[in-house]
């Protein structure tokens, strides 16, 4: 590698001087993707002579930010600076859309084509049914005068309806292929329609102005630039496998999450498979740090009263209108038994850690075209023990679902995205991270497992009746069951709640909080975390009474 091209001047002005010579081929070596932009680097090499030249680099994006464009490189020259041209032509250069648009010329001449057998082929058929009219009274008239036999009528007959029907055969034919034809016609105007949206057939050309110092010198030039319409999400595989069992009831089991990056870019220009990088830098939010503006109070100063227009929906107020006031998974199972071969290993992209952002560079080359598609690569496996438990609401719903409290222990910032769970290799839901940063703990719902079996049901109730000056109570007790039909130990927590009174007329107490719940909130809502060996069940009563006086009571639900 020769030494770093000199720069002297970067010029980002559009000219409209002709397209200049030679031209450079560069294609694209590296592409870093952001999550709403991507930077595409191009590298060629040309043997100039000694002076001062012009070399095209292109053709471009029409739609790049035009103040990232940056050209390098390496060699004895100095860059003296870099113009945009825009070369407008009659038809697209886009090689895929010219192939379309030939193939829809060929498809129009055989149109053209069948149509005109189609016209023949009614000619033929009008010609045979005249044939026919003049030769059935020829016919007729030498049966009567006995110069025909009728084996000679028969004869005719069966020529005339071979010949009718082939000509009927080819019009079926013709009718088949036409539409056959018109369908694919109508399918590459979607498509060039499609092309037409996010490809213009303007060209944009680089023209790099470069002062070579020595003569037949090899020079290698860069071009950098930005270009928007592309980017990358995260999505996620999470996967459960057994674990050993841990005291007390929980499950250490481990979890392998998978983060993949969806590439998808229709920037107008394909990217071969090159030096692909996906960034979580966000260009346009470290431009500038956050200001504070002067905290300013006043009294209230109330606005003029304006007499509402005789006729109109809306008040006005100095010229403008016044607005409106605003109106009002299934169960999870386990994998079965038996020695199965080791799972297909993934291997993770490179990861450069920056000051406040990662680059991670896949294994392998991916190639993105610009037509809107995703393609996925996969960004890091990590391998994180997890503990499992279950949690249920009973009083909404018998469901149990489970979850997983999880530290994240890479050093990998995950970024929000969706996630699909898989339970040994049986996929049963989907949920969501959030962003994940190094060290943090995330509570993962998993899903409802059907083999925690919970039952909630009304055990007692009692209701007095109110007489003059006197206090009405209402009693209601409740029996919570969860029996535990899994292999192994399960950690259950139960939320349930007591109702919260709003006036001081009424008056809630627990009579029968069995047992003792482990935690219970200022706004009623009661926890209870039970161990629960395989095969066994425990249960919860709960206790309530309601005493009023001499107020109607709202909001009880027994």
């Amino acid at each position: 590698m020769g030494q770093p091209v000199s720069q002297v001047l970067v010029s980002l002005a559009p000219v409209t001087t002709p397209v200049p010579d030679p031209e450079l081929a560069a294609p694209i070596v590296a592409v870093t993707v952001y999550p709403d932009r991507a930077r595409v680097t191009r590298r060629g090499t040309v043997t100039l002579p000694a002076g001062e030249h012009r070399v095209r680099i292109g053709p471009l994006p029409v739609g790049l930010h035009r103040d990232s464009v940056r050209v390098g490189g390496h060699g004895p020259a100095t860059v003296l600076g870099v113009d945009l041209v825009r070369h407008h032509q009659a038809r697209t250069a886009d090689p895929l859309a010219a192939d379309l648009e030939e193939r829809r010329r060929v498809l129009a001449g055989e149109l053209a084509e069948l149509a005109d057998a189609d016209a023949v082929e009614n000619q033929r058929a009008e010609f045979f049914s005249l044939l026919a009219q003049r030769a059935g009274g020829t016919y007729a008239r030498a049966l009567a005068s006995g110069d025909a036999a009728p084996n000679d009528v028969a004869g005719f007959a069966e020529t005339f309806a071979e010949l009718l029907t082939a000509s009927k055969s080819r019009q079926r034919g013709t009718t088949r292929r036409r539409d056959e034809a018109r369908d694919e016609v109508a399918a590459l105007d979607r498509q060039l329609k499609t092309l037409a949206e996010r490809r213009r057939p303007d060209q944009l050309f680089a023209v790099v102005i470069v002062e070579v110092a020595e003569a037949d010198a090899e020079v290698q030039l860069e071009l950098t630039y930005v270009v928007s319409n592309a980017g990358w999400t995260s999505t996620y595989d999470v996967r459960l496998d057994d674990g050993p069992a841990q005291p007390g009831g929980a499950s250490a089991e481990r979890l392998t999450l998978t983060w993949f990056g969806l590439v998808i870019q229709h920037t107008g220009e394909d990217w071969p498979e090159c030096d692909l990088a996906l960034s979580t830098a966000r260009p346009a939010d470290t431009a500038t740090v956050p200001e504070l503006r002067p905290w300013l109070i006043d009294r209230v100063r109330p606005m003029p009263v304006r007499a509402e227009p005789m006729f109109g929906a809306a008040s006005m107020a100095d010229g403008m209108p016044v607005p409106a006031a605003p109106s009002g998974p299934p169960p999870g199972a386990r994998p079965r038994a038996g020695a199965p071969a080791p799972p297909v290993a993934e291997r993770a992209a490179a990861v450069e850690q920056g000051p406040s952002a990662a680059t991670y560079r896949p294994t392998r080359p991916v190639a993105v075209p610009s037509d809107g598609s995703a393609h996925r690569a996969t960004v890091a496996v990590l391998d994180l023990a997890t503990a499992l438990d279950y949690v249920t609401a009973p009083v909404q719903s018998t469901d149990a679902h489970l979850r997983a409290t999880v530290v994240n222990s890479s050093a990998h910032t995950l970024l929000p995205g969706p996630a699909s769970v898989f339970h040994g290799g049986d996929f049963v839901g989907s949920t969501r991270l959030e962003t994940w940063a190094p060290g943090e703990e995330v509570e993962l719902a998993l899903g409802r497992d059907d083999r925690v079996r919970v039952e909630r049901e009304r055990i007692r109730r009692t209701a007095s009746k109110a007489t003059l000056g006197s206090t009405r109570r209402r009693e209601v007790e409740y029996r919570i069951s969860v029996a535990n039909h899994t292999p192994r130990p399960a950690r259950v927590t139960v939320l349930d709640q007591l109702p919260v009174s709003l006036d001081e007329a009424i008056i809630v107490r627990d009579i029968r909080l069995e047992p003792a719940p482990a935690e219970r909130t200022d706004m009623g809502e009661l926890t209870w975390r039970l161990a629960i060996p395989p095969g066994e069940s425990r249960e919860v009563l709960l206790g309530i009474r309601v005493e009023t006086k001499s107020v109607e009571l709202s909001g009880w639900r027994e």
